[in-house]
């Protein structure tokens, strides 16, 4: 049998965000996922109150953080990645497709020439199918774009940490209106997610609770393929892709994705500061 984890959650009420450390409970080894870095836009200022609650656990619980992983590049919070990193010593991990998203961002940001679009600001980068462990437990990444190009699940045990591919089943699916996002690429990858194994749960990287419902991070497959309102069975790719298209126009855009995705293609590195010693962010306008 599968060697399951222990699963701890955490929400970041500003972001909607759910965090993870998961961990090996015979060898408390442990991985950290889509980790939190505050930013109150009104004054430029990052904070780390959400990742101090995840070092305290994983102080408390007597863990060793192997990895820091991102299901992709986030476009309504900033990653801790670096912190955590300074406090834990572990690696870092995100999908290999993320050179792409990088050269499409560093043309958009106009980022210095020096900034590399190679994903070599991660310590690791995952291909689709690729198998890694956590302590004795054993984990598998399966490429699934749609949101980006660059979006990848965790399979650890039983369980499958999506990011934005899927929501709740009360809220549907992840936008694709980003650059380089392709509704055509999400309906596949969610038709791969569905052919997972029926005990799989489902962990969401966001909750927004529609109609003032309770907080749910996680979901067992047959709910999602069963009930989720964009893409239960029976909806064709063709329909998916039209009500798709027809709802991201209608979309805001996310209150961080600025300062957010211009953070977290660097690996959650702030840019460069100027000669005044001064790390500014950039507002492209008439851009997105």
């Amino acid at each position: 049998m599968t060697a399951q984890p222990e699963i701890k959650v955490f929400f970041d009420q500003e972001t909607f965000t759910l965090s993870y450390v998961v961990h090996d409970p015979d060898t408390r080894r442990a991985a950290i996922i889509d980790s939190v870095l505050n930013y109150d836009p009104k004054a430029a200022r990052t904070s780390t109150a959400s990742a101090e609650g995840i070092l305290e656990y994983v102080a408390a619980q007597g863990l060793t953080v192997a990895w820091i992983l991102e299901t992709h590049v986030h476009a309504d919070h900033l990653t801790a990645a670096p912190y955590l990193q300074e406090k834990l010593g572990a690696r870092t991990g995100i999908g290999a497709h993320v050179g792409g998203v990088q050269h499409t961002f560093k043309t958009i940001f106009n980022a210095e020439d020096e900034f590399p679009t190679d994903g070599s600001q991660f310590d690791h980068l995952f291909h689709d199918g690729e198998a890694f462990s956590i302590g004795a437990l054993e984990a598998r990444v399966l490429h699934t774009p749609g949101h980006t190009p660059a979006c990848i699940t965790y399979l650890i045990g039983s369980n499958a940490f999506i990011g934005d591919t899927l929501f709740s089943p009360d809220y549907g699916t992840a936008r694709c209106d980003f650059p380089g996002g392709d509704a055509r690429q999400l309906y596949q990858s969610i038709q791969k997610l569905f052919q997972l194994p029926d005990n799989t749960n489902y962990f969401l990287c966001h909750d927004y609770m529609p109609n003032g419902r309770e907080l749910l991070w996680q979901t067992p497959l047959t709910d999602q393929r069963e009930n989720n309102i964009h893409i239960h069975q029976g909806v064709s790719e063709t329909e998916f892709i039209a009500m798709r298209t027809a709802r991201d126009k209608a979309l805001e855009a996310p209150v961080l994705i600025l300062p957010a995705v211009q953070v977290n293609m660097r690996g959650g590195h702030l840019p460069p500061a100027e000669e005044n010693d001064i790390t500014y962010l950039k507002i492209p306008v008439n851009t997105l």
